[in-house]
Protein backbone atom coordinates (compact mmCIF):
# COMPACT_ATOMS: atom_id res chain seq x y z
CA UNK A 1 0.00 0.00 0.00
CA UNK A 2 1.44 3.27 -1.14
CA UNK A 3 0.99 6.69 1.42
CA UNK A 4 2.10 9.87 1.27
CA UNK A 5 3.57 11.70 4.66
CA UNK A 6 0.56 14.17 3.94
CA UNK A 7 -1.66 11.06 3.93
CA UNK A 8 -0.52 10.15 7.02
CA UNK A 9 -0.79 13.71 8.64
CA UNK A 10 -4.68 13.91 7.37
CA UNK A 11 -5.42 10.50 9.26
CA UNK A 12 -7.54 11.71 11.79
CA UNK A 13 -10.81 10.01 12.01
CA UNK A 14 -11.89 7.20 14.52
CA UNK A 15 -12.36 3.60 12.87
CA UNK A 16 -9.84 4.25 9.69
CA UNK A 17 -8.25 1.50 8.69
CA UNK A 18 -4.37 2.56 9.16
CA UNK A 19 -1.47 1.77 6.22
CA UNK A 20 1.19 -1.24 7.66
CA UNK A 21 3.67 0.17 9.42
CA UNK A 22 6.38 -0.21 6.84
CA UNK A 23 3.92 1.41 4.65
CA UNK A 24 3.61 4.33 7.19
CA UNK A 25 7.66 4.19 7.22
CA UNK A 26 8.25 4.81 4.20
CA UNK A 27 6.13 7.64 3.58
CA UNK A 28 7.69 9.73 6.17
CA UNK A 29 11.39 8.17 5.84
CA UNK A 30 11.95 9.82 2.21
CA UNK A 31 10.42 13.23 3.33
CA UNK A 32 12.98 15.27 3.60
CA UNK A 33 11.02 18.54 4.43
CA UNK A 34 9.53 16.63 7.46
CA UNK A 35 13.21 15.25 8.37
CA UNK A 36 13.98 18.88 8.48
CA UNK A 37 11.52 20.18 10.77
CA UNK A 38 12.33 17.42 13.05
CA UNK A 39 16.10 18.30 13.08
CA UNK A 40 15.55 21.78 14.18
CA UNK A 41 12.52 20.80 17.08
CA UNK A 42 15.12 18.44 18.52
CA UNK A 43 17.85 20.72 18.58
CA UNK A 44 16.08 23.43 19.76
CA UNK A 45 14.04 21.52 22.52
CA UNK A 46 16.91 19.12 23.30
CA UNK A 47 20.07 21.84 23.92
CA UNK A 48 17.28 24.16 25.89
CA UNK A 49 16.81 21.00 28.06
CA UNK A 50 19.89 20.42 28.55
CA UNK A 51 20.96 24.15 29.18
CA UNK A 52 18.46 23.94 32.32
CA UNK A 53 18.82 20.46 33.52
CA UNK A 54 22.65 21.83 34.07
CA UNK A 55 21.73 24.46 36.65
CA UNK A 56 22.19 23.18 40.16
CA UNK A 57 19.29 21.40 42.27
CA UNK A 58 17.92 19.40 39.21
CA UNK A 59 19.08 16.12 40.01
CA UNK A 60 16.96 16.64 43.35
CA UNK A 61 14.21 18.04 41.52
CA UNK A 62 13.91 14.97 39.54
CA UNK A 63 14.48 12.72 42.59
CA UNK A 64 11.49 14.74 44.00
CA UNK A 65 9.60 14.39 41.37
CA UNK A 66 9.74 10.31 40.70
CA UNK A 67 9.11 9.97 44.53
CA UNK A 68 5.42 11.85 44.26
CA UNK A 69 4.75 10.45 40.49
CA UNK A 70 5.50 6.97 42.62
CA UNK A 71 3.40 7.24 45.07
CA UNK A 72 0.55 9.23 43.02
CA UNK A 73 0.25 5.62 40.98
CA UNK A 74 0.33 3.74 44.17
CA UNK A 75 -2.65 6.29 45.61
CA UNK A 76 -4.32 6.60 42.57
CA UNK A 77 -7.30 5.19 43.67
CA UNK A 78 -7.87 7.12 47.07
CA UNK A 79 -5.98 10.23 45.70
CA UNK A 80 -8.88 10.18 42.42
CA UNK A 81 -11.61 9.47 45.28
CA UNK A 82 -10.15 12.88 47.63
CA UNK A 83 -9.82 14.64 44.07
CA UNK A 84 -13.55 14.37 43.51
CA UNK A 85 -14.69 15.26 46.90
CA UNK A 86 -12.73 18.34 46.60
CA UNK A 87 -14.25 19.43 43.72
CA UNK A 88 -17.73 18.37 44.44
CA UNK A 89 -16.87 21.10 47.51
CA UNK A 90 -16.19 23.41 45.04
CA UNK A 91 -19.37 23.38 42.98
CA UNK A 92 -17.82 21.63 40.22
CA UNK A 93 -20.02 18.79 38.21
CA UNK A 94 -17.66 15.63 38.29
CA UNK A 95 -18.29 12.80 35.32
CA UNK A 96 -16.46 9.63 34.79
CA UNK A 97 -16.06 8.02 31.86
CA UNK A 98 -14.74 4.53 31.51
CA UNK A 99 -13.59 4.68 27.74
CA UNK A 100 -13.13 7.48 25.31
CA UNK A 101 -16.41 6.98 23.41
CA UNK A 102 -17.96 7.33 27.25
CA UNK A 103 -15.96 10.67 27.70
CA UNK A 104 -16.77 12.27 24.00
CA UNK A 105 -20.46 11.21 24.76
CA UNK A 106 -20.50 13.20 28.15
CA UNK A 107 -18.86 15.90 26.72
CA UNK A 108 -21.14 16.03 23.69
CA UNK A 109 -24.32 15.75 26.18
CA UNK A 110 -22.97 18.67 27.89
CA UNK A 111 -22.65 20.68 24.98
CA UNK A 112 -25.94 20.01 23.62
CA UNK A 113 -27.52 20.81 27.33
CA UNK A 114 -25.99 24.25 26.99
CA UNK A 115 -27.03 24.48 24.00
CA UNK A 116 -23.79 25.67 22.42
CA UNK A 117 -23.02 25.66 18.83
CA UNK A 118 -19.52 26.81 19.24
CA UNK A 119 -16.69 25.21 21.04
CA UNK A 120 -13.21 26.59 21.71
CA UNK A 121 -10.44 24.35 22.90
CA UNK A 122 -7.07 24.89 24.46
CA UNK A 123 -4.73 22.16 23.57
CA UNK A 124 -5.34 18.81 24.87
CA UNK A 125 -4.10 15.52 23.79
CA UNK A 126 -6.97 13.68 26.13
CA UNK A 127 -9.41 15.04 23.22
CA UNK A 128 -7.45 13.67 20.58
CA UNK A 129 -6.97 10.27 22.61
CA UNK A 130 -10.99 10.51 22.30
CA UNK A 131 -11.80 12.30 18.65
CA UNK A 132 -13.71 14.76 20.60
CA UNK A 133 -13.81 17.16 17.81
CA UNK A 134 -14.93 14.43 15.22
CA UNK A 135 -17.41 14.13 18.14
CA UNK A 136 -18.71 17.21 18.86
CA UNK A 137 -18.94 17.88 14.89
CA UNK A 138 -21.08 15.30 14.60
CA UNK A 139 -23.53 16.54 16.59
CA UNK A 140 -23.78 19.81 14.86
CA UNK A 141 -21.36 21.88 17.17
CA UNK A 142 -18.56 23.58 15.73
CA UNK A 143 -15.05 23.26 17.42
CA UNK A 144 -12.66 25.84 17.16
CA UNK A 145 -8.61 24.76 18.13
CA UNK A 146 -7.16 27.84 20.08
CA UNK A 147 -3.41 26.97 20.02
CA UNK A 148 -2.00 27.82 17.46
CA UNK A 149 -0.29 24.49 15.95
CA UNK A 150 -3.08 22.99 16.94
CA UNK A 151 -5.06 25.21 14.82
CA UNK A 152 -2.82 25.19 11.92
CA UNK A 153 -3.06 21.06 11.62
CA UNK A 154 -7.10 21.58 12.17
CA UNK A 155 -7.14 23.69 9.35
CA UNK A 156 -4.51 21.87 7.35
CA UNK A 157 -7.03 18.73 8.26
CA UNK A 158 -4.38 17.06 9.85
CA UNK A 159 -3.63 15.46 13.19
CA UNK A 160 -0.79 16.78 15.70
CA UNK A 161 2.44 15.11 15.17
CA UNK A 162 4.28 15.77 18.44
CA UNK A 163 2.37 15.88 21.89
CA UNK A 164 3.80 19.81 22.79
CA UNK A 165 4.82 20.80 19.65
CA UNK A 166 1.53 19.80 17.08
CA UNK A 167 2.51 21.37 14.06
CA UNK A 168 6.32 20.83 13.83
CA UNK A 169 6.05 18.70 10.94
CA UNK A 170 4.75 21.97 8.89
CA UNK A 171 8.04 24.60 8.17
CA UNK A 172 7.12 28.13 7.83
CA UNK A 173 6.61 28.23 3.89
CA UNK A 174 4.04 25.50 4.17
CA UNK A 175 2.04 27.42 6.86
CA UNK A 176 2.62 30.54 5.05
CA UNK A 177 1.27 28.98 1.80
CA UNK A 178 -2.13 27.63 4.19
CA UNK A 179 -2.54 31.00 5.65
CA UNK A 180 -2.56 32.67 2.14
CA UNK A 181 -5.47 29.96 1.36
CA UNK A 182 -7.37 30.99 3.95
CA UNK A 183 -6.52 34.77 3.93
CA UNK A 184 -7.50 34.69 0.28
CA UNK A 185 -4.34 36.83 -0.35
CA UNK A 186 -0.59 36.39 -0.29
CA UNK A 187 0.79 36.71 3.37
CA UNK A 188 4.46 37.33 3.84
CA UNK A 189 6.41 34.35 5.06
CA UNK A 190 7.22 36.05 8.46
CA UNK A 191 6.62 34.92 12.10
CA UNK A 192 5.18 38.10 13.24
CA UNK A 193 2.61 38.20 10.26
CA UNK A 194 1.48 34.66 9.92
CA UNK A 195 0.77 34.76 13.96
CA UNK A 196 -1.46 38.32 13.67
CA UNK A 197 -3.07 36.52 11.22
CA UNK A 198 -4.02 33.58 13.53
CA UNK A 199 -4.50 35.95 16.12
CA UNK A 200 -7.05 37.64 14.81
CA UNK A 201 -9.12 35.15 13.13
CA UNK A 202 -9.17 33.51 16.69
CA UNK A 203 -10.18 36.76 18.71
CA UNK A 204 -13.75 36.36 17.24
CA UNK A 205 -14.08 32.49 18.38
CA UNK A 206 -13.31 33.37 22.08
CA UNK A 207 -15.84 36.34 22.54
CA UNK A 208 -18.44 34.03 20.51
CA UNK A 209 -18.08 30.65 21.95
CA UNK A 210 -20.44 29.14 24.08
CA UNK A 211 -18.51 26.46 25.87
CA UNK A 212 -15.31 25.98 26.37
CA UNK A 213 -12.71 22.56 26.61
CA UNK A 214 -9.47 22.00 28.01
CA UNK A 215 -7.38 19.08 29.51
CA UNK A 216 -5.23 19.76 32.65
CA UNK A 217 -1.75 18.75 33.57
CA UNK A 218 -2.67 18.17 36.85
CA UNK A 219 -5.46 17.71 39.25
CA UNK A 220 -4.47 18.77 43.10
CA UNK A 221 -6.60 15.73 44.98
CA UNK A 222 -6.31 18.09 48.50
CA UNK A 223 -7.40 21.06 47.02
CA UNK A 224 -9.46 20.21 43.52
CA UNK A 225 -7.16 22.37 41.53
CA UNK A 226 -6.81 21.84 37.92
CA UNK A 227 -3.56 23.16 36.56
CA UNK A 228 -2.97 24.12 32.77
CA UNK A 229 0.58 24.51 31.83
CA UNK A 230 1.10 26.51 28.49
CA UNK A 231 3.02 28.96 26.83
CA UNK A 232 -0.11 30.94 25.42
CA UNK A 233 -2.64 32.95 26.36
CA UNK A 234 -5.53 30.94 24.39
CA UNK A 235 -6.15 28.64 27.73
CA UNK A 236 -6.96 31.24 30.06
CA UNK A 237 -9.63 32.79 27.58
CA UNK A 238 -10.68 29.25 27.20
CA UNK A 239 -11.39 28.61 30.44
CA UNK A 240 -12.90 32.06 31.78
CA UNK A 241 -14.60 33.70 28.61
CA UNK A 242 -17.39 30.86 27.66
CA UNK A 243 -20.20 30.48 30.09
CA UNK A 244 -19.41 26.33 30.48
CA UNK A 245 -16.01 24.94 30.92
CA UNK A 246 -15.14 21.58 30.59
CA UNK A 247 -11.78 20.43 31.59
CA UNK A 248 -11.19 16.55 30.10
CA UNK A 249 -8.61 15.11 32.69
CA UNK A 250 -7.01 11.47 32.80
CA UNK A 251 -6.80 9.72 35.76
CA UNK A 252 -3.49 9.38 35.93
CA UNK A 253 -2.99 13.26 36.12
CA UNK A 254 -4.05 13.94 39.67
CA UNK A 255 -1.30 14.52 42.48
CA UNK A 256 -2.15 14.15 46.31
CA UNK A 257 -0.86 17.55 47.44
CA UNK A 258 -1.05 21.37 45.92
CA UNK A 259 2.69 21.45 47.43
CA UNK A 260 3.49 18.72 44.90
CA UNK A 261 3.36 21.75 42.15
CA UNK A 262 6.39 23.39 43.50
CA UNK A 263 9.08 20.52 42.13
CA UNK A 264 6.07 18.81 39.04
CA UNK A 265 5.57 22.25 37.28
CA UNK A 266 9.57 23.23 37.27
CA UNK A 267 10.06 19.62 36.42
CA UNK A 268 7.59 19.15 33.54
CA UNK A 269 8.29 22.90 31.78
CA UNK A 270 12.37 22.19 31.99
CA UNK A 271 11.61 18.65 30.27
CA UNK A 272 9.34 20.06 27.95
CA UNK A 273 10.73 23.20 26.58
CA UNK A 274 14.12 23.90 28.37
CA UNK A 275 12.00 27.04 30.56
CA UNK A 276 12.54 27.59 33.88
CA UNK A 277 8.78 28.46 33.87
CA UNK A 278 6.18 28.59 31.11
CA UNK A 279 4.51 31.76 30.43
CA UNK A 280 1.21 30.58 31.90
CA UNK A 281 0.00 28.67 34.82
CA UNK A 282 -2.92 28.46 35.13
CA UNK A 283 -4.83 27.20 38.39
CA UNK A 284 -8.54 26.87 38.30
CA UNK A 285 -10.29 26.79 41.85
CA UNK A 286 -14.14 25.56 40.88
CA UNK A 287 -16.59 27.88 38.64
CA UNK A 288 -17.05 31.55 39.14
CA UNK A 289 -18.16 32.89 42.32
CA UNK A 290 -20.22 35.93 43.68
CA UNK A 291 -18.54 38.65 42.81
CA UNK A 292 -15.74 37.73 40.81
CA UNK A 293 -15.27 39.12 36.99
CA UNK A 294 -14.50 35.82 34.71
CA UNK A 295 -14.54 32.29 34.88
CA UNK A 296 -17.43 30.26 33.97
CA UNK A 297 -20.73 29.46 35.51
CA UNK A 298 -20.37 26.40 35.32
CA UNK A 299 -17.73 24.09 35.44
CA UNK A 300 -17.33 20.10 34.61
CA UNK A 301 -14.57 17.86 34.92
CA UNK A 302 -15.00 14.51 32.99
CA UNK A 303 -12.23 11.48 34.66
CA UNK A 304 -10.93 9.44 31.57
CA UNK A 305 -9.85 6.14 32.53
CA UNK A 306 -9.53 4.58 28.87
CA UNK A 307 -7.60 1.92 30.27
CA UNK A 308 -5.63 3.49 33.06
CA UNK A 309 -6.60 1.88 35.73
CA UNK A 310 -6.36 -1.61 34.52
CA UNK A 311 -2.46 -0.89 34.86
CA UNK A 312 -2.59 -0.65 37.94
CA UNK A 313 -0.28 -3.82 39.55
CA UNK A 314 0.91 -5.12 36.44
CA UNK A 315 4.74 -4.66 35.12
CA UNK A 316 3.65 -1.49 33.17
CA UNK A 317 1.99 0.72 35.88
CA UNK A 318 5.06 2.78 35.81
CA UNK A 319 3.75 4.34 32.49
CA UNK A 320 0.90 5.89 34.85
CA UNK A 321 3.89 8.26 36.01
CA UNK A 322 3.86 10.16 32.41
CA UNK A 323 3.63 13.78 32.44
CA UNK A 324 3.33 14.09 28.45
CA UNK A 325 6.85 16.30 29.01
CA UNK A 326 7.84 15.23 25.53
CA UNK A 327 11.13 14.70 26.28
CA UNK A 328 11.37 11.15 25.10
CA UNK A 329 10.39 11.90 21.68
CA UNK A 330 12.83 14.51 21.29
CA UNK A 331 15.84 11.88 21.88
CA UNK A 332 14.23 9.21 20.22
CA UNK A 333 16.59 8.54 16.79
CA UNK A 334 13.25 6.42 15.13
CA UNK A 335 11.04 9.81 16.15
CA UNK A 336 13.72 12.05 14.41
CA UNK A 337 13.55 9.77 11.00
CA UNK A 338 9.98 8.90 10.81
CA UNK A 339 8.15 12.11 13.03
CA UNK A 340 4.33 11.71 14.82
CA UNK A 341 2.27 10.21 12.02
CA UNK A 342 4.29 6.83 11.35
CA UNK A 343 2.73 5.97 14.40
CA UNK A 344 -0.59 5.63 13.70
CA UNK A 345 -1.95 6.57 16.84
CA UNK A 346 -2.36 9.68 19.08
CA UNK A 347 0.82 9.35 21.25
CA UNK A 348 4.03 9.08 19.18
CA UNK A 349 7.09 8.54 19.96
CA UNK A 350 8.83 5.30 22.55
CA UNK A 351 6.05 6.97 25.36
CA UNK A 352 3.17 6.61 22.81
CA UNK A 353 5.12 2.93 21.75
CA UNK A 354 4.01 2.05 24.96
CA UNK A 355 0.71 3.72 25.73
CA UNK A 356 -1.12 2.35 22.55
CA UNK A 357 -1.07 -0.80 22.77
CA UNK A 358 -1.54 -0.92 26.20
CA UNK A 359 -4.58 1.58 26.59
CA UNK A 360 -6.10 -0.45 23.82
CA UNK A 361 -5.53 -3.86 25.09
CA UNK A 362 -3.25 -4.52 22.45
CA UNK A 363 -6.08 -3.88 19.27
CA UNK A 364 -3.89 -0.89 17.74
CA UNK A 365 0.11 -0.41 17.69
CA UNK A 366 0.96 -4.15 18.58
CA UNK A 367 3.82 -3.28 16.34
CA UNK A 368 5.23 -0.22 17.76
CA UNK A 369 7.39 -1.77 20.59
CA UNK A 370 9.49 -3.73 17.49
CA UNK A 371 9.72 -0.38 15.99
CA UNK A 372 12.29 0.87 18.00
CA UNK A 373 16.16 1.05 19.05
CA UNK A 374 16.27 0.22 22.67
CA UNK A 375 19.02 2.59 22.72
CA UNK A 376 17.63 3.75 26.27
CA UNK A 377 18.00 7.30 25.48
CA UNK A 378 14.07 8.04 26.31
CA UNK A 379 14.10 6.29 29.70
CA UNK A 380 17.60 8.18 30.59
CA UNK A 381 15.95 11.23 29.65
CA UNK A 382 12.53 10.71 31.15
CA UNK A 383 12.08 13.27 34.48
CA UNK A 384 9.49 10.96 36.29
CA UNK A 385 12.08 7.60 35.85
CA UNK A 386 9.97 5.42 33.30
CA UNK A 387 11.61 2.75 31.95
CA UNK A 388 10.84 3.18 28.82
CA UNK A 389 13.10 0.65 27.10
CA UNK A 390 12.54 -1.71 29.72
CA UNK A 391 8.83 -1.53 29.22
CA UNK A 392 9.13 -1.70 25.51
CA UNK A 393 10.96 -4.61 26.03
CA UNK A 394 7.94 -6.13 27.93
CA UNK A 395 5.37 -5.51 25.28
CA UNK A 396 7.15 -7.10 23.30
CA UNK A 397 7.11 -10.38 24.71
CA UNK A 398 3.24 -10.42 25.27
CA UNK A 399 1.34 -13.10 23.58
CA UNK A 400 -0.33 -11.52 20.78
CA UNK A 401 2.27 -8.55 19.75
CA UNK A 402 3.35 -8.44 16.42
CA UNK A 403 6.76 -9.73 17.92
CA UNK A 404 5.17 -12.86 19.19
CA UNK A 405 4.01 -14.18 16.18
CA UNK A 406 4.05 -17.89 15.96
CA UNK A 407 6.91 -18.06 13.13
CA UNK A 408 9.26 -14.96 15.02
CA UNK A 409 8.75 -17.36 18.43
CA UNK A 410 9.95 -20.68 16.55
CA UNK A 411 12.73 -18.85 14.96
CA UNK A 412 14.34 -17.62 17.97
CA UNK A 413 13.43 -20.35 19.74
CA UNK A 414 15.87 -22.06 17.12
CA UNK A 415 17.99 -19.80 17.10
CA UNK A 416 19.04 -19.30 21.00
CA UNK A 417 19.82 -23.43 20.57
CA UNK A 418 21.66 -23.32 18.03
CA UNK A 419 24.07 -20.51 19.32
CA UNK A 420 24.16 -22.65 22.74
CA UNK A 421 26.45 -24.82 20.58
CA UNK A 422 29.96 -23.23 20.04
CA UNK A 423 30.97 -24.61 16.56
CA UNK A 424 27.22 -23.12 15.28
CA UNK A 425 27.75 -20.31 16.55
CA UNK A 426 31.43 -19.73 15.07
CA UNK A 427 30.06 -20.37 11.71
CA UNK A 428 27.36 -18.50 11.82
CA UNK A 429 29.31 -15.41 12.96
CA UNK A 430 31.31 -15.86 10.20
CA UNK A 431 28.37 -16.09 7.63
CA UNK A 432 26.85 -12.84 8.83
CA UNK A 433 30.31 -11.33 8.61
CA UNK A 434 30.49 -13.00 4.74
CA UNK A 435 26.71 -11.32 4.17
CA UNK A 436 27.84 -7.73 5.18
CA UNK A 437 31.21 -7.81 3.12
CA UNK A 438 28.52 -9.12 0.18
CA UNK A 439 25.26 -7.85 0.53
CA UNK A 440 23.77 -9.35 -2.52
CA UNK A 441 24.16 -12.75 -0.27
CA UNK A 442 21.56 -11.53 2.12
CA UNK A 443 18.74 -11.10 -0.93
CA UNK A 444 19.84 -14.93 -1.26
CA UNK A 445 19.01 -16.52 2.14
CA UNK A 446 15.73 -16.48 3.01
CA UNK A 447 15.82 -16.14 6.64
CA UNK A 448 18.48 -13.13 6.06
CA UNK A 449 16.70 -11.29 3.48
CA UNK A 450 13.62 -11.32 6.42
CA UNK A 451 16.13 -10.10 9.22
CA UNK A 452 18.08 -7.21 6.83
CA UNK A 453 14.69 -6.18 5.54
CA UNK A 454 14.60 -3.00 7.82
CA UNK A 455 17.89 -3.76 9.59
CA UNK A 456 21.79 -2.66 8.68
CA UNK A 457 24.17 -5.39 9.50
CA UNK A 458 26.63 -3.83 11.84
CA UNK A 459 30.24 -3.86 10.23
CA UNK A 460 32.08 -6.95 9.91
CA UNK A 461 35.18 -7.06 12.30
CA UNK A 462 38.39 -7.87 11.57
CA UNK A 463 38.80 -11.12 13.99
CA UNK A 464 36.65 -12.18 16.29
CA UNK A 465 37.11 -12.18 19.95
CA UNK A 466 38.74 -15.48 20.31
CA UNK A 467 41.11 -14.83 18.06
CA UNK A 468 41.63 -11.43 19.69
CA UNK A 469 41.82 -13.12 23.15
CA UNK A 470 44.26 -15.40 21.67
CA UNK A 471 46.68 -12.88 20.32
CA UNK A 472 46.50 -11.07 23.53
CA UNK A 473 47.29 -13.61 25.93
CA UNK A 474 50.39 -14.73 23.39
CA UNK A 475 52.12 -11.39 23.43
CA UNK A 476 51.16 -10.93 27.44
Amino acid sequence: MKVSSSDLARHRRAGDPLPPLRARVEATRDDLELRGALGVMAERFNGAREEALAEPGMADLKARGIAIRAHGVTDLRANLQRFEESLRALGVHVHHARTGADAAATIGDIAVAANAHRVVKSKSMATEEIHLNDHLESRGVEVIETDLGEWIVQQAHERPSHIIAPAVHKTRPQVTKLFSGLAGHELEDRREELCAYAQTRLRDAFLTADLGVSGANFGCADTGTLVLVTNEGNGRLTTSWPRVHVALMPVDKVIAHFDDLATMVPLLVRHATGQKLTSYVTMIHGPRRAGELDGPEELHVVLLDGGRTALLGTQFEEMLRCIRCGACLNVCPVYATIGGHAYGGVYPGPMGAVLTPLLSSGREGSELPGATSLCGACSEVCPVGIPLHDLLVELRAVPGSAERSRRRTVFFALWSRAWAVPAVYRWSTRLANLARRHPRLTRRLPVARAWCDGRALPDPVSATFHAWWRSERSTG
